[in-house]
């Protein structure tokens, strides 16, 4: 709901602020007051297109700001949740025009864009009449009303479900198919790459295993010199492990009378010796493998330098090959079974489809039902509202397969004839401006029902029209949504409002400035006298205001 607008510097507005409530909010006044400049402005902070002459005369820069209260599902929240704006407690959207004709956009004091501004405007407020109307106007919505108004909900949503789930399958087939095409296309190849990498067998961690052994092989002479020298210091003379052992016996012949002194130094001269002795078996069986590995270098470096190269005619890391293999092998078992694979995929995909066409199917009939039911309410509320020769129609057309969609299988426009005889065409380009804001107002009445608006903004629906045309048009606005604003010059209209605001003129030292004023009971009788009689206000006009109010329903 619009809880405030807060309007700086806009035209002849100098600094207004106003506090909206739930219900019918009326704005009346006299040709040129500037109501108009008031749904200017608000659409300046719902992100409409801005003009330079939208400020006032004088000013460097002009400010609106508009206020919202929303439930906590509203979608707006999420909305600017995706877009990574805080999304609690109350709504303000504001837009601030500088004289140079550039415009800052702001939601909850976060600097935003214009296009976002714009978006969240059309998810807080649909304003019917002098601006560049969307919504019901635009027959990319109809599809959406249509099974908001039939509570098509669930059948709509198992179609999009079923539209998943083919187009799933689809891709499935269609990947399924370009692999085996690839790899018919590539079997040659395959199966010699298969041949190569079997034949070496390569193995994960291999190729740092042979360069750390060839490393070691290149320095065989180094090492093998290392190996003896190590040796004869453990072995000349007298061997180490045998002076440990005579150091060990030594003490053991007087370890009884050491009071376990000696225990320690034993055994550590055993561990001693024993290492020593581990030590030099390792020495020497090292040495062995050094003098049999006389011809090893050759063939270790030649499957090192084998397992690289093939590794680089894959365009993969040594240690890749494995993988590499099996992911061959795997393509090859694909080729081999490709038949039976894309079998049970075009199954499923074929299986898909009809879900698809059974849920989308459904839907359609439950829209053409829908459709009958909506038309019909749209003319019997046609009549009342001076549009009793107008003639609506819900088209639903049945769309080629490839225009499938996960909407379904319609293309669904409202159209409306106001000539007897005549085709029906699109809303826009058949209705004149009266009549379609009135029929606006039909279709919002009916809509509401199913899917009620919080707020909705008409700008002088009841142009053109008086005595009961616009005490209908009265009637419905007052129970269209939890909150409606409207510009209008019909006293019948006026008279419904549960909220009336009075929008003025005046001149000081040659600037224009406009006012408005929230009246209370005396001075709304006042107003719609005037509305009713002109400026000369009559006590016939008070008597006829009062009887308005009255029939209104509002005091």
């Amino acid at each position: 709901m619009l809880a405030g607008l807060s309007i700086r510097d806009v035209v002849t507005i100098d600094r207004l602020d106003l506090s909206f409530r739930p219900g019918l909010n009326v704005l009346t006044g006299e040709t040129g007051a500037g109501k108009s400049i008031l749904l200017d402005a608000l659409g300046l902070a719902l992100g409409a297109r801005s003009e330079s002459t939208l400020l006032r005369p004088g000013a460097t820069q002009a400010t609106v700001s508009a206020a919202f209260e929303l439930t906590p599902d509203h979608p707006a929240r999420a909305l600017l949740r995706d877009h990574g704006l805080d999304a609690e407690g109350d709504l303000v959207l504001r837009r601030v025009l500088s004289a140079d004709g550039r415009t800052r956009a702001f939601i909850n004091d976060q600097p935003t864009s214009i296009g976002l501004l714009r978006q969240t405007g059309e998810t807080l407020i649909e304003i019917q009449g002098q601006f560049e109307q969307h919504g019901l106007l635009d027959p990319a919505t109809h599809r959406g009303v249509l099974d908001a108004y039939g509570g098509l909900a669930d059948a709509a949503a198992a179609t999009r479900a079923a539209h998943a789930a083919w187009r799933t399958a689809e891709r499935a087939l269609a990947e399924a198919e370009g692999a085996a095409r690839t790899a018919r296309a590539d079997e040659d190849f395959l199966r010699h790459a298969l041949a190569e990498l079997d034949a070496l067998k390569p193995r994960p961690g291999e190729e740092k295993e042979l360069a750390d052994l060839r490393a070691a092989l290149l320095n065989k002479e180094k090492i093998v010199e290392a190996l003896a020298a190590a040796d004869a210091e453990l072995t000349r003379g007298r061997p180490v492990e045998d002076a440990l052992r005579a150091a060990e016996a030594r003490l053991e012949r007087v370890a009884a009378q050491s009071a376990d002194l000696l225990d320690p130094v034993i055994a550590a001269l055993d561990r001693a010796a024993v290492e020593t002795a581990e030590a030099v078996r390792a020495l020497r069986s090292v040495e062995a493998a050094f003098d049999s590995d006389s011809g090893r270098l050759e063939d270790l470096e030649e499957r090192l330098f084998a397992l690289r190269d093939l590794a680089r005619k894959h365009r993969v890391a040594v240690d890749a090959l494995p993988a590499l293999r099996d992911d061959i092998a795997g393509q090859l078992g694909a080729i081999d079974d490709q038949g039976g694979t894309l079998q049970r995929l075009g199954r499923a995909a074929a299986e898909a489809k009809a879900a698809y066409r059974t849920a989308a199917t459904d839907l359609s009939k439950r829209r053409r039902a829908a459709a009958k039911k909506l038309d019909a309410a749209v003319a019997r509320e046609l009549p009342p509202l001076k549009l009793d020769k107008a003639r609506f129609v819900t088209h639903i057309d049945a769309l080629d397969e490839a225009d499938w969609s996960a909407d379904g299988m319609d293309r669904i426009a409202f159209e409306i004839a106001t000539v007897p005889g005549a085709a029906p065409g699109p809303l826009r380009k058949v209705a004149s401006g009266g009549e379609l804001s009135r029929l606006m107002l039909a279709l919002k009445v009916i809509l509401s029902r199913a899917e009620p608006i919080p707020t909705l903004i008409f700008d002088e629906v009841d142009s053109g029209v008086g005595g009961a045309t616009a005490a209908a048009v009265g009637e419905r606005l007052a129970s269209l949504a939890a909150q409606v604003l409207v510009v209008t010059h019909s006293p019948q209209v006026a008279a419904r409002g549960v909220h009336h605001w009075r929008v003025q003129k005046s001149e000081a030292r040659g600037k224009l400035s406009t006012r408005v004023d929230l009246l209370e009971p005396a001075a709304r009788r006042e107003e719609i006298a005037r509305m009713l009689s002109g400026r000369e206000i009559t006590d016939e006009a008070r008597a006829a205001a009062d009887r308005l109010i009255a029939a209104g329903g509002a005091a």
